[in-house]
């Protein structure tokens, strides 16, 4: 089984954010970036399969080269190979047609990708990954077995869970669950050294058109100065809620 796995590479949510050339362009400067942590979830997931099954994990990234360490890191936590299809990932069908080339000349059978990224919070590219490449899809995926040509899903729904069998190929969307935070790994000086060996294969970009570009952005508005209520006035409270917060 080949499995191929997206990875995002998207800023720590402890970075601090800001904007240039008028708040159109996203500032990289002091912003540590990580593994997509949707992506991680299913990374590890990839690993489980690499073990038991004897599946080979390659993993993908739409990006510069910027984004290689992130790749790096997911190589030194197990995956086989690298691609990096070389060009910015400016939206979300660009990036989409640019997985579907991969996924078609890699032959794969299983793509797994976060459910979104923690940057845009999109969440539009495996479903038009899925459609693009003519496969079934299954989002918000919290569990997974395969067993032959035919996998066992679950997922998330409004109120519990459903649990789906697809054939292959399958893509899935993915998110906590799929492993717990403690089954994710930490690379090892192990892994490290042998991600500096494993193949980190760079290819170039389809043509194909970018449809939306981003035109501003802005950041949330600063809280307000908090008010603090005696326990005793109940009334005041009430009034605050009803008349300046508009809550009740």
């Amino acid at each position: 089984m080949k499995i191929l796995v997206c990875i995002s590479h998207v800023p720590d949510t402890t970075s601090k954010i800001n904007f240039t050339e008028g708040d159109t362009k996203f500032d990289t400067n002091g912003v540590q970036f990580v593994i997509n942590p949707n992506d991680e979830f299913g990374l590890t997931r990839a690993m489980w399969f690499k073990e038991k099954q004897g599946a080979t994990v390659d993993v993908v990234n739409v990006g510069g080269a910027e984004t290689e360490p992130t790749l790096r890191k997911a190589l030194a936590i197990g995956a086989d190979s690298a691609i990096r299809v070389n060009t910015p990932a400016t939206d979300g069908i660009y990036v989409a047609k640019q997985l579907a080339k991969v996924f078609k000349d890699g032959g794969y059978d299983l793509v797994i990708a976060g459910r979104e990224s923690i940057d845009y919070n999109g969440g539009m590219v495996p479903g038009m990954l899925a459609g693009l490449v003519g496969a079934n899809f299954v989002n918000t995926c919290i569990g997974l077995e395969i067993e032959g040509n035919e996998a066992t899903v679950i997922r998330e729904i409004d109120g519990g869970k459903e649990t789906l069998r697809a054939a292959l190929p399958l893509v899935i969307g993915t998110q906590k669950g799929i492993v717990e935070e403690s089954d994710l790994r930490i690379p090892n000086m192990r892994g490290i050294m042998q991600a500096r060996k494993k193949p980190m294969n760079v290819v170039e970009p389809i043509e194909t058109n970018t449809n939306t570009e981003a035109v501003k952005f802005e950041k949330p508005e600063p809280r307000g100065d908090i008010k603090m209520i005696d326990p005793e006035n109940l009334d005041e409270l009430v009034d605050l809620l009803h008349n300046e917060a508009k809550v009740i």
